[in-house]
């Protein structure tokens, strides 16, 4: 991915199992929020190629993306502030749901039915991640605490039923308490859905070592280790690249 003369991906090349968890890390500025952005259509890669479930999807639109089967939560909060958080829950399952302005016009009765099924399904993805969450789900999103933000963000990404997520510094704000919290909810999510992929944006490595088996670290767009979190961060082009030279080889 280049933007002018900066060349923000350099031939990013991995792989994603069904049900595993990849954990990116690198510096800030490595090009780990951008690889997002290219997976998930917000931008169209210089060049390259991206598949997903046996399907091309290079260069696809986001709402083609979503309906694929790939969902994602931000760094900084996207959530409708003024909305409850049942109804931020609800939004995300727009790919998913039949209903149009004519339906709603011509076939009421279908459409409060579709509506009633989507309220039940919002509710039970807040109990399966958040009892709290749950508790507060008239609440508006805009009140509620930054852990149950981010925990709201993963429900609503839920919501569209996907096959992966994409989940950039969920820790993000979060005390250690809370931090051990989202690692829980996470672990849960896994249980809960055995066949679902993540890949992890994350700076703190109480996080990335909770899911030690897959890791890859980008510097400058470019991949420079990949492997378990002991291996990766062991490598001393890690260190180098968190540390500084003389700092890694201190």
């Amino acid at each position: 991915m280049r933007f002018g003369g900066l060349v923000a991906l350099n031939d990013v090349t991995f792989s994603v199992k069904k049900g595993s968890v990849l954990a990116v890390i690198g510096p800030n500025g490595a090009g780990k929020s951008t690889l997002f952005n290219v997976v998930t259509g917000v931008y169209k890669p210089t060049a390259g190629r991206m598949t997903f479930d046996g399907a091309d999807i290079t260069s696809k639109p986001s709402y083609e993306v979503v309906r694929r089967g790939i969902a994602r939560t931000f760094q900084s909060s996207r959530l409708f502030s003024d909305l409850s958080v049942l109804d931020n829950v609800i939004i995300g399952m727009h790919t998913r749901t039949k209903t149009g302005v004519l339906d709603a016009l011509f076939r009421p009765g279908a459409s409060r039915r579709e509506m009633a099924a989507c309220v039940e399904k919002a509710e039970a993805l807040l109990q399966a991640g958040s009892g709290d969450l749950y508790e507060q789900r008239n609440r508006p999103a805009g009140t509620l605490a930054q852990a149950d933000r981010r925990r709201l963000e993963i429900a609503r990404a839920l919501a569209s039923q996907p096959k992966l997520i994409l989940l950039d510094e969920p820790s993000v704000g979060m005390d250690d308490k809370e931090t051990d919290a989202l690692v829980a909810d996470i672990k849960r999510l896994r249980s809960g859905h055995p066949e679902l992929s993540v890949i992890l944006i994350e700076h703190d490595m109480r996080v990335v070592g909770a899911f030690p088996e897959h890791v890859m670290c980008i510097d400058y767009g470019s991949r420079i280790a990949e492997g378990s979190f002991e291996t990766v961060r062991a490598n001393p082009r890690v260190q180098e690249a968190y540390l500084g030279k003389a700092a890694a080889h201190a």
